[in-house]
C-alpha cells in the first residue's frame, strides 16, 4: 500500500529544503524525494575544480529568516561549491527538515489519479507514494548533457562531466587533459585544471565574454556589517528586478558620452561580479549599445592574451549577456601558458572520440582525461525526463510536444495537471535572477496557495488553458523585444541537439513578477480553475 502525505516534493536543493520547511510549518505532511545521497541539488553534484556561485555569497542564501542569516558567515565574496554545500546542510539541520527527506530515491513517474484526486508517485527503487499535491523542486540546471560523440564509450582514459563530478579527488597531476566546452563550468575549471595537469587542450565551439570575479576573503568586520545591514538589503532584494541589491539602471549605453561610458565600464570591471551586466538598462535591448559593451570586453581579452595566434580565436562575436554572463578567475590569462592549447572547433570540428583521445577533422589529440564541460538540458530537461501524467493520462511530454510547445501559467502550474506546482519553472524569472531569492518567492506563494485551498475546501487547482496561453504569449513577446532570442544559448535550448528553440524565462524582472503573482492570489487565484469539495449535509 502506498504511503500517503499531503505533498510530495521532488528535489532537496535550495527549493526542496525551503518548501519542505514551509509545508511542515503550515501543518502539511510532506515527503521530499531526492535521487542524490544528500541535500544540495546541483551543488551536491557539480564538484568540479573551480566551481563557485556567480552571485555575491552574502546574497546567495535564504533571506526569509534574519536569525538563520545571522548564524552563518561566508568566508569569501564568491563561495566555492564545498562551502555552498556546507551552507545547505547547515540550513537543513537548523530547520530540521532531513527527517522529511528520503535520499538515494529517484522519482520514476508521477500519475494523477482522477478518481482519488491524488498523485501516485513511483520511484525507481519500486516504492509508491500518494499525495494531494505534487511540487517540483528539480531546478533549471539539474540534468547534465553530453553531446552524442561517436566513439565516446571507446575512450580508455578517465572521463567526467562537470555537472556530475566524483566525490573523491581526481588526480590531474602529470595528465593530458582535454576540456570540451567553455561555458561557466569550463571557464571556472580550466585555470584550476591547468595548475596541475601536464597538458591542457581546450576544445572550444564558442568563445566567451567574461568579467573578473575579484574574489577575496571577508574580514570579520565586513561580516558583522553584512549582518547588521540584513533588513535593508533584504528589502531591496525583494523589490529589485534581479533579486540582488542592485538598482534598476536608467542609463543608456548609446546615450552616455564616451568618456563617461568607458569610466562606468572600467569601474564595473575593477569591482567585478555582476555589476557590469547591470550598469546600463539597454545592453540586451539595443544592438548598438550591446556592441559598445561587447567591444569593451573584447578589448580586455586582447590585453590579457599575449599569443597573437590565439587571441583572435578567443574573441566572442555574439551579443554580450545574451548567453549566461560568466565570471572568471584568470581564465583568459591561462592561454598564455605554454602547456595550454586552444582548439577551435569551428575550424576543426570533433569527428569522434577514440581509444586514446579526441579526433578532430585535422588531427588526433592524445589524452588521459576528458572533461565534458558541456552543460545541461536546461529549463525543461529534468521535467521532461520524469514521467509526469495529468488528466486523462496525458504526459508532460505530450502536452509540451516533447519540448516543442512549452506553455505554463506563471512558470508555476500547468493546465491539465491538477495540484501540480513547479518552483522556478519554465516562463518564470528563474535563472535570470538571484535564484535563491526567486525560489523563496515561489515557495512562499505555493505555501500561501495551499493554505487558501485548505481553508476554502478546494479539492483541486490548475491553470485554465486560456491563462496558460496568454502567459506564454506574454513571455514570448517580452523576450522577442530583446536580443536574447537572437543568440544560440542554453537559455534557448540550442546546446541540445534536436531541442526546440524557445526562450523560457520571464524577462520583466522579479519585482514585477512578484507583483503579478500577488495579484493573482489576491483575486482568488485568477487564471486558475478551482474544484471545491462537496459539502455533505
Amino acid at each position: 500500500m502506498a504511503n500517503h502525505v499531503d505533498a510530495i516534493v521532488i528535489g532537496a536543493g535550495f527549493s526542496g529544503i525551503y518548501m519542505t520547511y514551509k509545508l511542515r510549518e503550515e501543518g502539511f505532511t510532506v515527503k521530499t524525494l531526492e535521487k542524490a545521497a544528500g541535500v544540495g541539488g546541483v551543488w551536491f553534484l557539480a564538484r568540479y575544480p573551480g566551481a563557485r556561485c556567480d552571485s555575491d555569497s552574502i546574497y546567495y542564501n535564504y533571506i526569509f529568516s534574519e536569525e538563520l542569516y545571522k548564524k552563518w558567515s561566508w568566508s569569501s565574496r564568491f563561495a566555492a561549491q564545498d562551502e555552498i554545500l556546507s551552507y545547505l546542510n547547515f540550513v537543513a539541520d537548523e530547520l530540521d527538515v532531513k527527517k522529511e527527506m528520503q535520499f538515494n530515491t529517484e522519482v520514476k513517474s508521477a500519475i494523477w489519479d482522477e478518481d482519488q484526486t491524488k498523485w501516485l508517485v513511483i520511484t525507481a527503487q519500486g516504492e509508491e507514494f500518494t499525495a494531494t499535491y505534487l511540487i517540483s523542486g528539480v531546478g533549471c540546471l539539474s540534468t547534465s548533457s553530453i553531446p552524442n560523440f561517436q566513439g565516446r564509450e571507446s575512450f580508455k582514459g578517465e572521463s567526467y562531466h562537470t555537472g556530475n563530478w566524483p566525490h573523491t579527488p581526481v588526480d590531474l597531476n602529470g595528465k593530458r587533459v582535454g576540456v570540451i566546452g567553455t561555458g561557466s563550468s569550463g571557464v571556472q575549471s580550466i585555470p584550476v585544471i591547468a595548475e596541475e595537469a601536464k597538458e591542457v587542450y581546450v576544445f572550444q565551439r564558442t568563445p566567451q565574454y567574461s568579467v573578473p570575479t575579484r574574489n577575496r576573503q571577508f574580514t570579520e568586520e565586513e561580516i558583522a556589517q553584512f549582518k547588521e545591514a540584513f533588513l535593508d538589503a533584504r528589502e531591496i532584494m525583494l523589490n529589485s528586478p534581479s533579486g540582488l541589491p542592485i538598482p534598476r539602471s536608467t542609463r543608456s549605453v548609446v546615450d552616455t558620452p564616451e568618456e563617461e561610458r568607458v569610466a562606468i565600464l572600467e569601474d564595473a570591471w575593477e569591482k567585478g561580479g555582476m555589476i557590469l551586466n547591470n550598469a546600463f538598462y539597454d545592453i540586451v535591448i539595443d544592438p548598438k549599445s550591446n556592441e559598445l559593451v561587447s567591444e569593451f570586453l573584447r578589448g580586455k581579452i586582447r590585453e590579457k592574451v599575449k599569443k597573437s595566434d590565439v587571441v583572435e580565436h578567443l574573441l566572442p562575436y555574439y551579443y554580450y549577456s545574451t548567453k549566461r554572463p560568466i565570471l572568471d578567475t584568470n581564465y583568459h590569462d591561462t592561454y598564455n601558458q605554454d602547456h595550454v592549447t586552444l582548439v577551435n572547433l569551428r575550424q576543426q570540428p570533433i569527428e569522434c572520440i577514440t581509444e586514446n583521445g579526441i579526433q578532430t577533422t585535422e588531427k588526433e589529440y592524445p589524452l588521459d582525461i576528458i572533461v565534458f564541460a558541456t552543460g545541461y538540458d536546461a529549463m525543461t530537461g529534468t521535467l521532461l525526463k520524469l514521467d509526469i501524467r495529468g488528466r486523462n493520462g496525458v504526459s508532460l511530454q505530450e502536452k509540451w510536444e516533447n519540448g516543442a510547445k512549452v506553455e505554463t501559467y506563471l512558470g508555476l502550474g500547468l493546465a491539465g495537471f491538477p495540484n501540480f506546482f513547479t518552483i522556478t519553472g519554465p516562463q518564470s524569472p528563474s535563472v535570470l535572477t538571484n535564484v535563491p531569492t526567486a525560489i523563496e518567492q515561489h515557495v512562499e506563494w505555493i505555501s500561501d496557495c495551499l493554505n487558501y485551498l485548505r481553508e476554502h475546501n478546494v479539492k483541486t487547482i490548475e491553470p485554465t488553458v486560456e491563462a496558460e496561453v496568454q502567459w506564454s504569449k506574454q513571455c514570448t513577446e517580452i523576450a522577442n523585444g530583446t536580443l536574447f532570442t537572437k543568440t544560440e544559448s542554453w537559455y534557448t535550448g540550442s546546446n541540445i541537439d534536436g531541442k526546440s528553440r524557445d526562450f523560457l524565462i520571464y524577462l520583466n524582472g522579479l519585482d514585477n513578477y512578484r507583483q503579478l503573482c500577488n495579484e493573482v492570489a489576491e483575486h482568488g487565484y485568477k487564471g486558475y480553475q478551482l474544484q471545491y469539495e462537496e459539502i455533505k449535509a
